[in-house]
Order: C-alpha cells, then sequence, then structure tokens
C-alpha cells in the first residue's frame, strides 16, 4: 500500500527574498511539486534560491479542478508544498479549501512558520495588538463594504485589513463616515525598498493621500471603539449571546434587528451573533 504524501502550508516573503524559513527553503528543494499561486512570481524566489522543484499553479479560477488533481497526487506519495503569491496561503488567499479536502481524505498537513503582513504591520503599528480582528479585504461593492464596516463598529479590538491601491481612498472615506475619525495606521509595501507606515487620524491620512499616488498592496489598521457601552449595570452583562438576542426581540425589534443591535452592545462581530440566533 503507498503511504499518502504530506501536503506542507508553505509561507513565503511578503516581500524582501531573505525574509524565509532554512526549513521552507529545504521543503520546496524535497517537495515533489509546488502549487503555486502564481508561477511566474514564485519562478522568481525559486531562481533565487537555485530550487528546481516541479510547480503547477493553484489559485483561485481552477481551485476546485486542482483541487481533486492534487489529492490524486497526495494519494499516489507525493508530497506538496502549498505557496501563494507571498505571505501564508490560506489567509486571502487560495489554500484553505486543499486543506480541508487533504484532511478529509486523511492526508497529513504540515503548517510551516513564516511571513504574514498582518503580524507584520501590527507589531509596528503602535496600535494594541494585545487583542485584534483581522477582516481581510473588505467587499467591492460600496454597499456591502459600508454594511460590514457597520458590523465591525462595536469592536472594541483593533480592526486590522486588506486594502487595494486603487480602493483605498473609498475604504478610508467609508470608514471615516461610518466608524468615526479614529485613529488609524497604512502599511504600505511591507519588508520592501519603500516600506511606509502612515499613521494619524482617518481625516488625516485621507488629505494626505488625495495630493499622491498610490501604489503598493497595503495593511490598514484601525484603533478599536473605546466608547462602547460598558455600564455594570446593563442587564445583559449577565446573558449569554442567544439570552441577550432573545431580550432585545421582547423589546419590539425583528430577529434581524435584533442580531445587529446585540452585536454593537457586546462589541462583537454580527456573524458570531447571528451564528447563536439560528435556532430561535
Amino acid at each position: 500500500m503507498i503511504k499518502t504524501g504530506i501536503l506542507y502550508i508553505c509561507p513565503t516573503p511578503i516581500g524582501n527574498l531573505e525574509d524565509i524559513t532554512l526549513r521552507a527553503l529545504r521543503v520546496l528543494q524535497e517537495a515533489d511539486l509546488i502549487a503555486a499561486e502564481d508561477t511566474r512570481r514564485t519562478l522568481k524566489l525559486l531562481n533565487h534560491y537555485n530550487i528546481k522543484t516541479p510547480m503547477t499553479s493553484y489559485y483561485e479560477h481552477n481551485k476546485q479542478q486542482k483541487s481533486t488533481y492534487l489529492i490524486e497526487q497526495l494519494k499516489a506519495g507525493k508530497n506538496i508544498a502549498l505557496v501563494s503569491d507571498a505571505g501564508t496561503p490560506g489567509i486571502s488567499d487560495p489554500g484553505e479549501e486543499l486543506v480541508k479536502k487533504a484532511l478529509e481524505e486523511g492526508i497529513q498537513v504540515v503548517s510551516l512558520p513564516g511571513p504574514t503582513a498582518i503580524t507584520t504591520a501590527l507589531v509596528a503599528s503602535g496600535l494594541p495588538a494585545g487583542n485584534f480582528f483581522f477582516r481581510g479585504f473588505l467587499p467591492r461593492n460600496a454597499k456591502e463594504r459600508r454594511l460590514c464596516l457597520e458590523d465591525l463598529k462595536g469592536l472594541k479590538d483593533t480592526i486590522v485589513l486588506y486594502v487595494a491601491p486603487h480602493r483605498v481612498l473609498d475604504v478610508l472615506e467609508d470608514c471615516r463616515g461610518i466608524l468615526g475619525n479614529r485613529k488609524i495606521v497604512l502599511a504600505r509595501e511591507l519588508t520592501k525598498k519603500y516600506e511606509e507606515f502612515i499613521r494619524g487620524q482617518l481625516s488625516d491620512v485621507i488629505t494626505l493621500l488625495s495630493n499622491r499616488e498610490i501604489k503598493g498592496e497595503m495593511v490598514l489598521l484601525i484603533e478599536g471603539n473605546s466608547s462602547v457601552q460598558g455600564e455594570e449595570n446593563q442587564p445583559w452583562q449577565s446573558m449569554d449571546i442567544k439570552s441577550h438576542i432573545l431580550w432585545n426581540m421582547k423589546k419590539g425589534l425583528s430577529k434581524k434587528d435584533a442580531v445587529r443591535v446585540t452585536a454593537r452592545e457586546r462589541g462583537i462581530p454580527k456573524r458570531q451573533v447571528y451564528a447563536e440566533s439560528l435556532d430561535i
């Protein structure tokens, strides 16, 4: 009986090619196949370290078909290194589905530690890093984006987002309109030659960016809501989430509105509250 291969989740540099572990280089060298989000981009990394391992593409629009192929290769005993364009696969990049299918098939998954833009930006931001909420990219649609920000409005923890350069001003304007004029940090071109941390109030950063060309992928960090209601005498503070929803519904709110209000009052994501409301 052929022993199945191992699926390695292999982080790669987010900019500076020196930011890769010795273990990741060994895995890339010894793997039978590298599944890459962008083979052309990964080839630059492999050439830099003289790694000749064959590659196959695995990206958003072929992940369903390619997952089947990769699982077949793993079942045949081949070891596969999964890489994204930059950073750790599976975080706002393809990979989550392949990992799930591999585990369902009893295939060993090994996750290597390594670079990620989230923590790289967070620890240098100057904002509280002990507790944070990572949302990834906000929706492209303006209405959906604003609804998402409404859900984040009550969070007391630092909010971490990914932002594309051509949408950054729209995102910042929506943040100011919905979250208020909070402190933010915009981390741009992390680990690269022109790395930059832009710090200030939302209004100040919007004014600054309105007068300059914006390039490079960015991480946006937003201070948490320091004005979340927290009076000791609030009745819901002794309730679990489901009881809190029911308490708000008894005040005449619809279930949908009760979920939104409960999320805002508790300062937690709406989807967490929604999950507790499914059997109400």
